[in-house]
């Protein structure tokens, strides 16, 4: 049997699950949805027990089979929390980032290290939901269904800062919100083994990572210059930059895994769950490719507020300029555009920090070309595709190879990195898009 590394990733909509030999050449791969529970507009939800247990062990199964396994990493969006009974199924929802049950006051324009969103939904978990005696996230939940422990990396515990202050969970806070430390995952540092997946014997198992990072490790968006756009349910615009630590309003610095690097940029509400929303709404049809350039609307595509670069939680969406001639492609191209002008507005931002020559695109939104085709639209910029969409699995795939002590650093996942195809601006586009640009940024500077 070939040997093999599993990455598992937990996202808003469904979990990817690829299984990758030594060289990232994917073996087995699925996709399991699940639903995506949205009680008010302002509220996000997963059943647990479904997306963060079954969702993870049908995965697993369907891409272990045949191979000699010998470790597997979980990765998942954050923050999360989830209310659960000792044994690790569901006593309340599982919340997810953006959720209102997460703001704490001025704390809108902070980073997940920074916001403390997720001892707002350990506060409410712990209030609302009396059958609880447990209070983990996506990672955490999947690893104990996985090998009956509850662990989790370090790396994601430092996204519920302050209840984790780098060693350990914060006391004082918890017993501010009712619970105690053995409610709470155990923490595993870096890549240390969390367990083994079905007990003495199984495959190691790490103790997760975040979506985005495991993006980042095998995307190949290493070079300053690149500008890294995961296409997600969430649009995320990473630009790289040196080790110098720079700063703009709106955006967020983060480190890199590449070695002396930093990112800048951050997360948008303009991704998958705003594109499959508009598309829903558009499904009735027309013919997106006999559209006259100069003749669409534009979308503000703030269906559930918007995070970077503007942090306002209260706006929604809206469209301008739509006319009796316009039908369902225009309201299409525009959505798109829409998540092109975000990308765009954020490297404006950037300003000088950055010299973007390319975009590199990953994530499942790459099966999507009008998508691509805006981007590269909409920036100027040519867009890589990666190979792999399930870019978060592939890259946890390889941290369980750093986890199972068969790579040195997961710096060098860049290897794992292909390019499927190129996507060029479209030139017959260029001037008209530019001008919707600047329609697209009046509208956000005029917002009340």
């Amino acid at each position: 049997m070939t040997e093999a590394t599993i990455g598992i990733d937990i996202g808003t909509t469904s979990v990817k699950a690829v299984a990758a030999d030594g060289d990232g050449t994917i073996l087995a791969s699925v996709r399991v949805p699940h639903a995506i529970h949205v009680p008010d507009a302002e509220s996000l939800e997963h059943d647990v027990d479904e997306a963060w247990r079954r969702g993870v062990l049908d995965a697993y199964a369907a891409v272990s089979k045949d191979l000699d396994v010998v470790a597997a990493n979980v990765a998942a969006m954050v923050p999360s929390l989830g209310a659960l009974r000792a044994d690790g199924r569901a006593a309340g929802p599982g919340l997810l980032y953006g959720d209102r049950r997460g703001r704490r006051p001025g704390a809108d324009s902070a980073s997940p290290a920074e916001s403390g969103e997720l001892l707002g939904f350990l506060s409410w978990l712990r209030a609302n939901c009396p059958h609880a005696e447990r209070f983990w996230p996506a990672q955490a939940t999947a690893n104990h269904a996985l090998s009956g422990r509850p662990a989790l990396d370090t790396t994601t515990a430092f996204t519920a800062y302050p209840l984790f202050d780098g060693v350990q969970w914060d006391e004082s806070l918890l017993a501010e919100a009712g619970v105690t430390g053995a409610q709470l995952p155990e923490i595993v540092s870096g890549v240390d083994p969390a367990g083994r997946v079905g007990g003495d014997g199984g495959p190691l198992l790490g103790g997760g990572t975040i979506d985005a990072m495991g993006e980042q490790i095998v995307a190949g968006a290493d070079d300053e210059g690149d500008v890294l756009v995961i296409c997600g349910t969430t649009l995320i615009t990473w630009a790289v930059m040196g080790e110098e630590w720079i700063e703009k309003p709106g955006l967020w610095t983060i480190p890199h895994t590449a070695p002396k690097k930093l990112l800048i940029g951050g997360p948008s509400n303009a991704g998958g769950l705003f594109l499959t929303w508009a598309r829903e709404l558009t499904a009735a049809g027309g013919d997106d490719d006999g559209l006259d350039p100069h003749d669409v609307p534009v979308w503000l595509p703030y269906v559930r507020g918007e995070r970077t670069p503007l942090h306002r939680n209260d706006l929604r969406a809206s469209l301008h300029g739509l006319n009796l001639t316009h039908g369902p492609a225009h309201v299409r191209r525009a959505a798109y555009e829409a998540a092109g002008f975000v990308v765009r507005h954020h490297l404006e931002l950037a300003g000088d920090a950055i010299a973007p020559r390319r975009l590199v695109a990953t994530g499942g939104g790459t099966r999507v070309a009008p998508w691509l085709q805006a981007l590269a639209d909409c920036t100027g910029l040519p867009v890589d595709v990666a190979a792999v969409p399930e870019g978060a699995a592939l890259g946890s795939a390889f941290v369980a190879r750093c986890v199972a002590g068969l790579e040195a650093q997961m710096s060098d996942g860049a290897r794992w990195a292909r390019t499927g195809h190129r996507v060029e601006p479209d030139g017959r586009w260029s001037a008209a898009v530019a001008g919707r640009y600047a329609t697209f940024r009046e509208l956000t500077a005029q917002l009340p």
